[in-house]
């Protein structure tokens, strides 16, 4: 196992340093540069030129690729063009702020999902199954970005016009004057303003896992051990959850890993839409500003959780079924 892994990790160097080259590339040769936001009749060409050159973007394309490589590698992500202070002091903010979204959303689908998927396989055929095969169908399809607006819309502007008693917030991730109260208070307003986004980013890939884990659920309620468990009287709750469920996870736990590059493509999109602080709205912020240092830095971080995501993935999958360790 220690093995598989090291070689997995070896293995993932070159893709990173892959993705880095073409993300630099691919900005670089875009239209514009980040002093382009300072063109103006009041600004002289001579001063623009001198803050291309203070920015090295005078130099030739090979030869940033190289300068901003090696200062990459030795962990100088360099000063942000946008905001005007050090990538280091950015990321640890906006990166926490993405995870608590992120492990929110991942509550809501495999707590959701897996629960539906039990009830469709145990009732199968039914009406229930029926209904929520379509919700599932309805809000797998469903685009994140107009989901996202539809909450927004129902949940909070006529939410308050209705008056309905309560109204959940749409934008940031907490209420002004709230860092004045306790902590209980200070939670509660986090829990609320995480409600609209993670449910829009979770709840449509939540309906992917029901439908999987609905057939993991019935492929594994016929077989022996199954009927041998009822045939000994143990009630049906422990059957489906102890014995049932405990097998048919095989395949929902690689799921984990493999939804984290979905949930953070979403996030940018939430995260604009909600005014979320976190990685997805910074790094549409940085690439309208032509931010090149802060595009390449997020971009780099977003490759490092998919890639340890993927990893997370094939360990699980090891650990839960011991013939992949075998081979």
């Amino acid at each position: 196992m220690i093995g598989y892994l090291l070689r997995r990790m070896l293995g993932a160097i070159p893709l990173l340093l892959g993705i880095l080259t073409i993300i630099f590339f691919i900005i670089h040769l875009a239209p514009g540069d980040p002093t382009a936001r300072f063109f103006s009749p009041q600004v002289s060409p001579e001063v623009i030129e001198q803050m291309r050159h203070n920015l090295g973007l005078d130099q030739p394309l090979h030869i940033q690729y190289l300068k901003w490589m090696k200062s990459f590698l030795t962990g100088d992500f360099g000063y942000s063009l946008g905001q005007g202070r050090p990538i280091s002091e950015i990321m640890p903010e906006v990166l926490w702020n993405t995870l608590q979204l992120t492990l929110v959303s991942l509550v809501i689908i495999f707590v959701v999902g897996m629960l539906i998927g039990i009830v469709q396989a145990v009732r199968q055929y039914s009406v229930a199954d029926n209904v929520l095969t379509v919700l599932a169908l309805f809000f797998y399809s469903m685009p994140t970005f107009w989901f996202a607006l539809m909450l927004s819309l129902i949940f909070a502007l006529k939410a308050s016009q209705w008056g309905w008693p309560v109204v959940l917030p749409s934008s940031g991730m907490a209420t002004v004057g709230t860092e004045w109260l306790g902590r209980g208070a200070i939670l509660r307003d986090r829990l609320l303003h995480l409600i609209l986004p993670a449910t829009a980013l979770g709840i449509g890939t939540a309906a992917g896992v029901a439908r999987y884990m609905r057939g993991a659920m019935l492929e594994v309620i016929h077989q022996d051990f199954i009927r041998t468990a009822r045939a000994k009287g143990l009630s049906e709750r422990t059957v489906i959850f102890k014995h049932a469920l405990r097998n048919a996870m095989i395949p929902i736990i690689t799921l984990l890993g493999l939804y984290l590059p979905f949930l953070l493509s979403g996030a940018v999109l939430v995260e604009t839409i909600f005014a979320w602080p976190g990685m997805g709205s910074t790094v549409v912020n940085a690439i309208f500003q032509r931010d090149y240092p802060l595009v390449m830095a997020t971009s780099f971080v977003i490759a490092v959780i998919v890639v340890l995501g993927n990893l997370l993935s094939d360990v699980l999958y090891a650990v839960v079924d011991p013939r992949i360790r075998a081979e």
